[in-house]
């Protein structure tokens, strides 16, 4: 505390010195400078000073604040000021260089082309040296010894001794002075600080202004200053001077600098010198940084971060902890809005592409336009099926899809697979025969994805069979119990697998590398979602093949058996059935219109509503019993299928509670088909819309 008000109070008492020194020294400097300064130089010195104007001067870089180099890496200090006035006397103009921080040879100094040498210390050991011819002081200060607070100073004891290696002469110094100290080279002023902070030396002796702004260092507030008698610190310059046959001329260069910046150094008052001082000083204070607060408050500094540390691992812990219990309740549905946004965005568009191959297909008797338009609507159905496979794959890893469990008529649902195939295996040139041993034709399960398996392994099975090889589908079943034990085989006499691709086959995304040729790309998904949906069926799906002798995929679950389900619809002719007028709900005016024009040309009228709340005022300001059936698309804006199906139940009119709504959208997850359910609807379609399903269920009581 002592040492900071000192400090402060020497801070102040310097601004006043600086101030009241200011005004004399500036009237000082006008007089001289508007003088004659012929007075102060000879003829022949000015005409000697014009023909040598500019000289290289070399300074110190590692004393602040007398002589340093500035974040620009130009020379500053108090040094800097006195010789900027020294060169306005005089007429020399001076180029700073800066030197190394080590020690300085005479070699270097003449190999880099130094003129003279800035702060070199003015004592007898420099007057005699040989090589350099030192000027007279012009700046002048003291030595004092830096030791630690509870050091005491003998001049006849064996202290250690720490000097940087820039202080050469100073050792000479300081041995002829201190015998007995034993003195230690350090890289620069803060190595030798850190070796009395760690004690591995005793004391530094060094300028008291150097010493005072290193001290300001919070880092070193355990050392102290010990004033040194008979240790002045004169500050003079040093000229480069040549020695040895042919220097002569060069030498009497020299000694005429140095005798032109003697006489300048001489017209320098002591006001100039101290006003300089101070400013340098003033200018050059020790700004405090995060080192220094860190070194002054390290142990508090050390505390809090580890406490703070605790705390936030703990905090950490705790949300780590909140979050996967939330996750467990959050992550499935945001999974499923997603995939629900997902499934809308693109089957939407596939839905309006499909109906108008459709459409266009029924009104035109061109042939080639015909093909174009069965090629174009097979590419849709081909981005369709890798949409499904996408969305299926999401589905199953976010464990929301569910199986349906409805009565399975085994013989149609092979029959139609065979039927849906046996064109494109004829394309190909393939032989394709279905082989059924059925005991059990009705049982509960999910027959969409049965055929959904069976389909994905027959369309592999094509793609990898190559012209004139053979495909078969088979069903064998046996009675266990009140179950039934299916065993689907989907064999062919294709290409066959390698041992290393056939044990990762059913990964997703699997694809072997020289069996994905020209029209067998797919997302190498199928197999995956196949084997996941036997397995959630309480199957088993698998597979054994062999390079170039084909593959045989094996699908395997029980069920429980049943009765014959309801097909009197099914056997009634839809030609005899009313068809009923039909309110479409769709906000996308393109689908509108593709479905409409379905409906009018298989015999139905339609009526447009491009959202739910305009639906609800068309029924609402209908007949009673003028809609027979509702198109609800499930996403729409002002008011959205669920809240219009609810509106529509709730209106007090005979028919609101008897008209078919049926959903219609892009979204295939079953909980919006329960949702749907929920709200008042009668059944759900998903988008792209079979036209022939439509009807069914148009038309079904």
């Amino acid at each position: 505390m002592a040492r900071i008000f000192f400090r402060a109070a020497a801070a102040v008492l310097l601004i006043c010195a600086f101030f009241i020194t200011t005004v004399s020294v500036n009237i000082t400097t006008f007089a001289q400078t508007g003088s004659d300064t012929a007075m102060i130089f000879t003829p022949e010195e000015q005409e000697f000073v014009k023909s040598h104007k500019h000289l290289k001067v070399g300074f110190v870089t590692d004393r602040i604040p007398v002589s340093f180099a500035d974040k620009n890496g130009e020379f500053a200090g108090i040094s800097r000021h006195i010789l900027d006035r020294i060169s306005e006397i005089s007429g020399f103009e001076f180029e700073y260089a800066e030197l190394p921080t080590k020690n300085v040879t005479y070699d270097y100094l003449i190999g880099n082309g130094f003129d003279l040498v800035t702060s070199v210390e003015f004592n007898e050991e420099n007057k005699k040296a040989r090589g350099i011819l030192i000027s007279e002081p012009y700046f002048s200060s003291r030595k004092v010894i830096v030791a630690h607070q509870n050091f005491e100073f003998k001049y006849d004891s064996h202290f250690k001794v720490a000097v940087s290696t820039g202080s050469q002469t100073l050792k000479k110094v300081l041995a002829k002075a201190y015998p007995n100290f034993v003195l230690e080279d350090y890289d620069s002023i803060s190595d030798c600080l850190d070796a009395l902070e760690n004690g591995k030396s005793d004391l530094m002796i060094q300028n008291q202004y150097v010493v005072e702004y290193w001290l300001a260092k919070p880092k070193y507030e355990s050392l102290k200053v010990i004033p040194v008698v008979g240790l002045d610190d004169r500050h003079c310059f040093s000229a480069v001077m040549p020695f040895g046959e042919g220097s002569e001329a060069k030498q009497q260069e020299c000694e005429r600098i140095i005798h032109i910046l003697d006489k300048a150094i001489a017209s320098l008052s002591e006001d100039e010198i101290g006003n300089f001082t101070i400013q340098g000083v003033m200018e050059n204070q020790y700004n405090y940084n995060f080192d220094d607060f860190f070194s002054r408050y390290k142990y508090a500094v050390i505390i809090f971060c580890v406490s703070f540390s605790v705390i936030v691992l703990l905090a950490i812990l705790l949300i780590r902890q909140r979050i996967h219990a939330a996750e467990s309740r959050a992550d499935a549905k945001a999974k499923g809005q997603f995939l629900s946004t997902m499934s809308h965005e693109i089957r939407t568009p596939l839905n309006g592409l499909i109906g108008l191959n459709h459409l266009m297909s029924q009104s035109t008797d061109n042939s080639k336009l015909e093909e174009y338009l069965k090629q174009s609507t097979v590419t849709a159905k081909y981005l369709l099926s890798l949409v499904n496979d996408i969305l299926d794959s999401s589905k199953l890893e976010a464990k929301r899809l569910e199986l349906e469990n409805s009565p399975v008529d085994i013989k149609l649902l092979t029959e139609t697979v065979g039927t849906s195939v046996s064109s494109a295996m004829n394309e190909k040139g393939l032989h394709f025969t279905v082989n059924t041993k059925i005991k059990a034709p009705y049982f509960l399960g999910d027959p969409v994805r049965i055929q959904q398996i069976l389909l994905n392994l027959l369309d592999n099975a094509r793609k990898f069979t190559s012209k004139g090889g053979g495909v078969t589908l088979a069903l064998r079943q046996e009675i266990r119990g009140e179950k039934v034990h299916n065993v689907f085989t989907v064999a062919d006499t294709g290409k066959g697998m390698s041992e290393e691709f056939r044990g990762k086959i059913f990964e997703a995304f699997s694809q072997e590398l020289e069996t994905v040729s020209k029209g067998n790309q797919g997302t190498g998904l199928g197999l995956s979602i196949s084997r996941r949906l036997a397995r959630l069926m309480g199957g088993e799906l698998s597979c054994v093949s062999e390079k170039g002798m084909g593959s045989t995929f094996t699908f395997t679950f029980d069920a429980k058996v049943c009765g014959a389900p309801d097909d009197n619809f099914a056997k009634a002719g839809n030609e005899d059935i009313p068809h009923p007028k039909v309110l479409v709900a769709e906000d996308n005016e393109l689908n509108a219109e593709i479905v409409v024009e379905l409906l009018k040309n298989n015999g139905f009228e339609a009526e447009v509503a491009e959202n739910g709340k305009l639906a609800l005022e068309i029924f609402k300001n209908s007949a009673e019993g003028e809609f027979g059936v509702i198109l609800m698309d499930l996403l729409m804006p002002e008011l959205d299928g669920f809240e219009t199906a609810k509106a529509v139940r709730a209106l007090d009119r005979s028919d609101a509670k008897t008209v078919k709504i049926i959903a219609c959208t892009a979204n295939s997850f079953n909980n919006e088909q329960k949702r749907s359910l929920d709200c008042g609807m009668n059944d759900f379609m998903t988008k792209p819309m079979d036209v022939d399903e439509l009807l069914e269920k148009l038309l079904k009581p």
